[in-house]
């Protein structure tokens, strides 16, 4: 419970006002603890052993995360289609607009 806690706190760099702010900003620390935020808790440590900041983030691939970040099927599974591809979604209507 403690590492929630600590996990919303972490968070505020990545959210604004209550939005997300554009991932490509995010810095390593913000991509880990958005991971740890969602409950990817032991996942998001790929990401930091990975050196995963926002930019790269939105430019990896549904393959990259399966096979290049090391983490159980499941889980991978649910970080790209829940977490990766709608952040660059979101990323790209943003610019878009």
């Amino acid at each position: 419970m403690e590492a929630k806690e600590n996990g919303s706190v972490d968070t505020k760099s990545s959210v604004e006002n209550g939005q997300l702010t554009d991932p490509a900003h995010w810095a390593v620390v913000d991509v880990v603890n958005y991971f740890k935020a969602t409950g990817f808790e032991e996942q998001a440590n790929a990401f930091q052993d990975q050196e995963i900041d926002g930019k790269s983030l939105l430019l990896m691939t549904r393959n990259d995360v399966l096979t290049g970040l090391s983490i159980k099927l499941g889980p991978a599974l649910k970080i790209y289609e829940y977490h990766v591809k709608p952040l660059q979604t979101q990323h790209l209507r943003s610019n878009v607009s």
